[in-house]
């Protein structure tokens, strides 16, 4: 398990006696460590790899879903509708790079992943007029990839979207609507749509680094408190916002309506972190989150933990 992390066996030791600024500041020259939102630098973490070691990608290729081999029915992907356009971003290649930068319907975004979190969010590059272009710093922060922008060299916490350390502290990057959902359905819903080929990299790709990580008893680096009600830390949630619907409840009910949001459940799409293939892992289902009105919201299927980690005073939307 961690295959592509647990090589530095004895980081976690080594990061926490290292974790200020002082240490970084030789590989982050540009960035300044004087503004910053992190309370204490210990909260931040070496994974393992060192920047751009999980290398990001940027202006991807794709293929006409018709012409795309190799995945399987219930692999999931990561679905973009917006602006006339649909394109699924195949987490068997997220897996390993976790940052795609790309530009849909004439709005440049970050379509990201953090397996650690299974935190799957989609930004809009664009800051006050300047176009952003994000990498992976190689840093955690409760068990959450720490992502960077090349522009200005500033942090920014996937979960949130915020820029954590540097120049745009305290900035929040634009969440735009997308999904994880199996490639069956994106496929079912956009034939006319494109799909991410696979990059030009030397990686497993379809190989799941993560095996049986879904079903651990605890997050990676995390030290954080658990959560609460006696919800296991990876089992995962439906956040909109600050409040959090535990999975297990929409997939038993398998439709919810409440505080203005519509949660659907159905089946049919793997968990990439469980067997030892994308393809092959247990069924855990697909959400789609949309208001009143039928349109779809921003929302993150995540792990318990991490909702609890990024958002303490959340609710918990827990039923009768």
């Amino acid at each position: 398990m961690l295959k592509h992390i647990l090589t530095v066996g004895l980081a976690l030791c080594g990061a926490v006696a290292s974790a200020e600024p002082s240490f970084w500041k030789h590989e982050w020259p540009e960035t300044d460590f004087s503004k910053t939102s992190v309370e204490s630098w210990v909260e931040i973490l070496s994974g393992g790899p060192g920047k751009d070691g999980i290398p990001a990608l940027s202006d991807p290729e794709f293929v006409p879903v018709g012409e795309k081999q190799g995945l399987g029915a219930r692999e999931g992907v990561i679905a973009l509708e917006m602006g006339g356009a649909a394109r699924a971003y195949p987490l068997r290649y997220l897996m390993w790079h976790e940052i795609v930068n790309d530009e849909v319907g004439g709005v440049p975004v970050a379509v990201t992943f953090c397996p650690l979190c299974n935190s799957a969010l989609t930004f809009e590059r664009r800051v006050d007029g300047r176009v952003l272009t994000l990498g992976v710093t190689g840093k955690l922060r409760a068990s959450d990839m720490v992502m960077y922008d090349r522009e200005t060299q500033s942090w920014w916490q996937q979960a949130t979207g915020v820029g954590i350390v540097g120049e745009m502290t305290g900035i929040e990057l634009v969440s735009l609507p997308s999904w994880m959902e199996s490639w069956e359905s994106f496929v079912a819903r956009n034939p006319e749509g494109l799909v991410m080929a696979e990059p030009a990299h030397r990686r497993a790709y379809g190989a799941n680094p993560y095996v049986g990580y879904d079903s651990s008893a605890r997050p990676f680096l995390y030290s954080g408190e658990r959560p609460p009600h006696g919800i296991a830390p990876l089992a995962r949630i439906v956040r909109v916002g600050n409040r959090a619907w535990p999975l297990t409840r929409l997939a038993e009910a398998g439709e919810i309506a409440e505080s203005g949001v519509v949660l659907s459940w159905a089946a049919g799409k793997a968990s990439a972190l469980d067997s030892d293939t994308v393809a092959a892992g247990r069924d855990v289902g697909q959400v789609r989150v949309r208001d009143m009105g039928g349109a779809d919201m921003v929302h993150d299927v995540m792990f318990a933990f991490a909702f609890h980690a990024f958002w303490p005073e959340g609710d918990w939307m827990l039923g009768k």
